[in-house]
């Protein structure tokens, strides 16, 4: 069966103790059920060169300092796939690694999309010798997956300036809004060149994406949409003034 193909606004971490965020993304898992597998790209991993997580069981990485001890504690025990990361490797010549593990761009958004935590999980590297194009073409790479029961999924946020976020809350920035409403509107319609030109897609551009790596994992997502497939957004809200919750789903 045919997967979508997703992106997650994910935001912060605190999402994965509850919330809004975390009841649209329980209510999107149970829409498109359990695949046979998912690959990620996590803002969350950088790296000079491609590499794919092929453990059999990955570690919950708590890469952040700063929040709850219950947060620190949280496991999500999804089990990898190295039969599905050779498959990726094979796709797009990534390097096999057990060097890295589930993320919290991966695990604090997954664990309410399935949290019996069932779903193998393979991680994608975002390879930072690659420009925006570069990215965008790789991912095509991925696309027979989609027909092989794997989903494939970005994790970050359209807009993602931590430097003017609100800690106290507030109303989203004008430019905010500006870029985040002309990332949907190149989605809904197609235009990838849009997507992976960025810094010319909306007048402020540079202000909400300061750092591309949130900005990247779209283009992942986006490099999946075949001619006239629909999307649609299952989150759309801006936090803290600067930070993108929006959701996104292809198929």
């Amino acid at each position: 069966m045919r997967q979508p193909a997703v992106f997650f606004g994910h935001g912060s971490p605190m999402n994965a103790l509850g919330g809004p965020y975390a009841d649209a993304w329980r209510a999107l898992g149970e829409q498109i059920g359990k695949p046979r597998g998912v690959v990620m790209i996590s803002a969350h991993w950088e790296t000079r060169g491609l590499a794919v997580t092929a453990q059999e069981q990955p570690e919950t990485i708590h890469d952040f300092g700063g929040f709850p001890p219950e947060l620190h504690a949280m496991q999500y025990p999804a089990p990898g796939s190295p039969s599905l990361a050779a498959r990726v490797a094979e796709l797009t010549g990534a390097q096999a690694t057990t060097q890295w593990g589930l993320d919290h761009g991966t695990w604090s958004v997954l664990a309410h999309v399935w949290p019996e935590a069932d779903v193998p999980i393979v991680q994608l590297s975002l390879d930072r010798t690659l420009d925006a194009r570069g990215h965008y073409e790789l991912a095509k790479a991925l696309r027979p997956l989609r027909d092989e029961g794997v989903l494939i999924a970005g994790s970050g946020d359209f807009v993602h300036n931590l430097r003017t976020w609100k800690r106290a809350g507030g109303e989203p920035y004008a430019w905010a809004v500006d870029f985040n409403e002309a990332v949907k509107r190149a989605f809904v319609a197609g235009n990838h060149d849009a997507l992976i030109d960025w810094v010319n897609l909306a007048e402020e551009a540079q202000l909400s994406v300061p750092t591309d790596e949130h900005y990247l994992p779209l283009l992942y997502v986006a490099a999946q949409q075949a001619p006239g497939e629909a999307v649609s957004f299952f989150t759309d809200a801006i936090e803290g003034g600067s930070i993108s919750m929006t959701g996104a789903r292809i198929g």
